[in-house]
């Protein structure tokens, strides 16, 4: 009878794996694998494909960088000015000024970026997009939208990415500026996330017009809506913009 059992184990694992196989797309060989060698094609494909995927999946990553800074929040910013120390680049001042930011040092930041903006790196894209990331950390809008002029004037295809987008329009609704609007639906048009529906909520949120609002309770209501259906990692990475959407809901509730 363990015997039996045995082979019927073997079988399911060797299932699990090959639908793990189809699914990323591993070579067909592996299927012959799997199903010809009892056990020992699994134990293969387990450490050969299977536990490699993981570690390299974006949920892993995720967890393994929120493991990191809950164990050593300081690590990525003293690997960074180490690396800077040892060979002050152009390059290792940006990685370094990115870990500043990240760790909310916004102000030593902006030094960094500032000092890299004077060389022959000044119209960089990366260089411009983590100076105007800088810049509007510290409040300084109007400083933002001049970075990102330059940053759209050196590369027009940046208007059409998730991020300078999205900055971009953040950047006017704290001017108050006109072609707010229109810059929220450009943001829209190449988000990756739900950030920039849920800020442009917030800012539709804050109209007099009352059809704003109405949107702004359809975006928030979208957002949590989808939410239904995120994976674990999408919630995870999410989980700020879901809150203020649930918190928009709920003032919007309150209006009525």
């Amino acid at each position: 009878m363990p015997y039996f059992f045995g082979i019927g184990l073997h079988v399911i694992v060797a299932i699990c794996f090959a639908v793990h196989a189809v699914r990323s797309r591993q070579g067909l060989y592996w299927l012959f694998i799997l199903f010809a060698f009892p056990m020992l094609g699994s134990v293969v494909y387990l450490f050969a494909i299977y536990l490699p995927s993981l570690r390299q999946s974006r949920g892993a990553r995720a967890a393994t960088q929120a493991i990191t800074q809950f164990v050593d929040p300081n690590r990525a910013v003293r690997e960074a000015r180490a690396q800077f120390d040892r060979a002050p680049t152009v390059q290792h001042r940006m990685r370094l000024g990115e870990a500043l930011l990240a760790a909310g040092n916004a102000s030593e930041a902006l030094e960094h970026y500032q000092a890299a903006a004077n060389g022959p790196f000044a119209n960089d894209p990366a260089l411009l997009l983590g100076l105007g990331r800088a810049q509007f950390a510290m409040g300084n809008y109007t400083a933002t939208d001049a970075t990102l002029a330059s940053l759209f004037a050196a590369n027009p295809q940046a208007r059409n990415q998730g991020e300078p987008a999205l900055l971009y329009a953040r950047t006017l609704a704290a001017l108050g500026a006109p072609g707010t609007r229109a810059a929220f639906e450009q943001a829209l048009t190449c988000a990756n996330d739900v950030a920039p529906r849920c800020l442009f909520a917030d800012w539709l949120a804050a109209q007099p017009d009352p059809a704003d609002r109405e949107r702004a309770d359809t975006l928030y209501a979208e957002i949590v809506q989808d939410a239904k259906h995120w994976p674990r990692h999408a919630r995870e990475h999410n989980r700020e913009w879901l809150q203020r959407a649930q918190s928009g809901l709920a003032t919007a509730s309150t209006r009525r």
